[in-house]
């Protein structure tokens, strides 16, 4: 059984918490996007965040997205602060992830070159009755 550090729990408290805040209570213009929180990671001394952002949208949305996340970094700090009763809450930056988006190029090329699953079962059941 894996046992999870401090630096672990704050890290999965802190971005369920900013996913919250994203969505009810920072009310930026800027966020020209749907924002989803991917990934926080904490320093050992969990002074530094390090969220992980992926935004729908062009490079113009993430843009100006990653700007009000980063405009809106030291209020989300303190919402933070505030909600988890910790003793220092640590100093947001954001960074851009495009994982999401990486993994459905990756997917509409496998769906270019491999056969449809339909296709793939009927061709088996007719290898199968032959």
């Amino acid at each position: 059984m894996k046992r999870f550090n401090r630096t672990d729990r704050l890290s999965e408290e802190i971005l369920r918490e900013v996913s919250t805040a994203l969505r009810e209570d920072l009310k930026d213009p800027g966020i020209a996007g749907i924002v989803s929180v991917v990934k926080v990671t904490l320093s050992k001394d969990l002074r530094h965040a390090n969220i992980f952002v992926s935004v729908y949208g062009d490079d113009d949305k993430r843009k100006k997205t990653l700007e009000a996340l980063i405009r809106g970094a030291g209020f989300l700090r303190s919402l933070i602060g505030k909600r988890m009763r910790i003793r220092s809450s640590p100093e947001l930056s954001f960074t851009l992830d495009n994982s999401i988006e990486h993994s459905v190029r990756i997917g509409k090329l496998l769906n270019k070159i491999m056969p449809n699953d339909a296709d793939v079962v009927t061709n088996k059941e007719d290898d199968i009755g032959s």
